[in-house]
């Protein structure tokens, strides 16, 4: 196995995970990311670590320039990529903390630039497969990872992305337990559209902190009560994230 990206999300935007770390500032066609590129090493494998909003968490989420995070991943090298994400639950058995090993998505965002591919010219047209979006083997080992370190998780998922930073309406929520979400956030569809186009294989870490608002029975998320929860939990997802790098070939 190459060069590993991980892509950290909320709560885990600047974490301490790589081993004689250093930064790199990479231009791409699509602009420069808001953060350098922190660059080291787990488990004798090289490791690319992109902060999603920053490292200070200052990009909205519909502001983030999924394109830019993709191709600088693929300029440096990297053969695979692993993210992390904090989620609503849309389901009752996905309970805070619980951790999600996404396999489908359903992009509902409006404003993101969602592909590479501006003009087929001068190539024949693109137009890239999607059925299974997230890649089986590092799902693997997301799963096997979870498990053998006895951590709450569900093996699949199917996440609905929404524009942000304003979370669902009690509508909306419903709406999307209709449609088959199992959980919520604002990021993942496009990076995983990207990372398909750019054929770099892909996987993320979902973390469920909240029951976003469809639950009658408990007051609405706020932006607190998801970094409480994260804070709470986040050594669960780096613990994933070591083991399942550790085991790569």
């Amino acid at each position: 196995m190459g060069i590993i990206g991980i892509i950290g999300g909320s709560g885990l935007d600047n974490p301490d995970i790589l081993q004689n770390p250093h930064d790199k500032r990479i231009a791409t066609p699509y602009g420069e990311l808001p953060s350098p590129v922190r660059v080291g090493t787990i488990a004798n494998h090289e490791v690319c670590l992109v902060a999603r909003h920053g490292r200070e968490h200052t990009v909205p989420p519909s502001q983030v320039n999924s394109r830019a995070a993709i191709d600088t991943l693929k300029q440096l090298g990297c053969t695979a990529i692993f993210s992390t994400t904090a989620v609503g639950s849309l389901r009752q058995e996905i309970g805070r903390g619980d951790l999600v090993v996404l396999d489908q998505f359903i992009d509902f965002t409006r404003q993101r630039a969602l592909t590479f591919h501006e003009s087929f010219a001068p190539h024949e047209p693109v137009h890239t497969p999607m059925a299974e979006p997230f890649d089986a083997a590092l799902r693997g080992l997301l799963n096997s990872s979870c498990q053998e370190l006895g951590i709450q998780h569900h093996k699949t998922g199917t996440v609905i992305t929404i524009e942000g930073p304003r979370f669902s309406t009690r509508a909306e929520s419903n709406m999307f337990r209709l449609w088959g979400a199992d959980v919520i956030n604002m990021s993942i569809a496009p990076e995983c559209i990207l990372a398909n186009e750019a054929g770099i294989p892909y996987a993320s870490i979902a973390m469920s902190t909240d029951y976003d608002c469809w639950k009658m029975d408990e007051a609405p998320v706020t932006w607190d009560d998801i970094l409480a929860i994260f804070k709470l939990n986040a050594q669960k997802v780096t613990d994933v994230l070591i083991k399942s790098i550790g085991k790569m070939a």
